[in-house]
């Protein structure tokens, strides 16, 4: 009966979430912008209780963000731009190695068949396709220039993300109460409850693993560069990244790392050996000092849910849905952790059968032995007995 009563409100409901789903492909730029109002707040709520209004605190914020990402890309982009050239020039290399090298070790060692990789063919198609775009510059420059739309869209998000991020950010509050606001009195108490769980677990895992991941992707991508593996910036970026799962970072790691080690070094034992050192040194920081001093014993997203979740993002609303993967992920989590509270309270699980009421040992006796002696001690409701026995 009462969801007859309520049916403007579930009609409401599917009707925006039909709108979302209409307008899916120009909600990046709002999504992301949301992420850095999420992440920007408390920043700029310590800086008004340091009695700066809360406009120039998002400004001091937004200033503090554009600097460092200003000298990030800076140092950043040069190098991996020359990494990527570097590696764009040597695939054709690479196959050859793979094909004449790799492949024979692997047929003599293993039995893999000597024909599982066709390397003419591929070092062809990499000679016709660096023809074609003069190196890994021109073939970005190709395919962003291909659509004057992609173009304009391209400019379009730089321009408007922080645009809508900076009022996202300066009305984050008045828009948080307003939400609050438009909750029902009833339910008020119990959704602001899980909105607060919801914002601990994401919190937990953006301000720790996040943290964790960053610092995994200096330590891995400095270690290499120290080696001289040509692509270690690439490599130990890429395995930052991959840190967003723990352990997956340190597996994609160490794999191409050890990888373009081979083929830069060949099988010389010390080389080969720093690289692992690099990455065994890098899981015994994140295990002893990373992730205690910025995770903690906070309770974040399970890797498997976070793998499942951007997986199913991606596949269901493309980099959208990545984006909206790891929020939606929190939320599930929460919500499964009440579902299973209420089963645990409900009569389905706390109920006894007649059977297991029959099994029950009987109340209220209890045997002791203590030297020759055996007290047996039965009570009832009116008295208790006591009766010492010799054995």
């Amino acid at each position: 009966m009462s969801v007859i009563k309520n049916w403007p409100w579930f009609a409401a409901l599917a009707l925006l979430l039909a709108f979302l789903y209409a307008v899916m492909p120009i909600l990046t730029p709002f999504l992301v912008s949301l992420l850095i109002a999420y992440m920007g707040d408390p920043l700029v709520d310590k800086l008004e209780e340091r009695g700066l209004s809360r406009t120039l605190g998002v400004i001091v914020v937004f200033a503090v963000i554009v600097l460092i990402l200003a000298g990030v890309l800076a140092f950043l982009v040069p190098l991996i731009s020359k990494q990527l050239v570097k590696l764009y020039g040597m695939l054709p290399q690479m196959v050859d190695w793979v094909q004449h090298t790799a492949v024979p070790w692997l047929h003599t060692k293993l039995g893999v068949p000597s024909d599982i990789l066709d390397g003419d063919k591929l070092k062809q198609a990499f000679s016709e396709h660096l023809d074609k775009t003069s190196g890994a510059a021109g073939f970005l420059l190709a395919k962003v220039t291909a659509s004057g739309m992609a173009l304009f869209g391209f400019v379009a998000n730089f321009v408007l993300i922080p645009v809508v991020s900076f009022y996202l950010l300066r009305d984050w509050d008045i828009l948080v109460d307003k939400v609050r606001g438009l909750l029902p009195r009833r339910g008020e108490g119990a959704v602001v409850k899980m909105a607060k769980e919801c914002h601990e677990v994401l919190g937990a895992f953006i301000r720790g693993q996040l943290l964790v991941m960053l610092a995994l992707g200096g330590i891995y991508a400095t270690g290499l560069m120290l080696l001289g593996l040509d692509l270690g910036l690439l490599v130990g970026l890429l395995a930052g990244l991959a840190s967003i799962v723990p352990y997956m970072g340190f597996a994609v790691g160490i794999t191409a790392a050890l990888l373009a080690g081979v083929f830069q070094f060949g099988f010389e034992l010390y080389p080969l050996l720093g690289i692992v050192g690099v990455f065994a040194l890098g899981q015994a920081l994140e295990g002893m000092v990373l992730t205690p001093l910025l995770v903690g014993d906070r309770i974040g997203l399970h890797p498997v849910a976070v793998i499942f979740a951007i997986m199913a993002g991606g596949q269901l609303f493309g980099f959208t849905g990545v984006l909206l993967a790891l929020p939606a992920a929190a939320v599930i989590m929460v919500l499964l952790r009440h579902v299973h509270e209420m089963y645990k309270d409900s009569d389905l699980y706390t109920e006894q059968s007649a059977a297991d009421e029959y099994d029950e040992p009987a109340q209220g006796l209890s045997v002791t032995a203590e030297g020759e002696y055996c007290l047996i001690k039965q009570e009832t409701q009116d008295s208790t007995q006591v009766v010492n026995a010799a054995e």
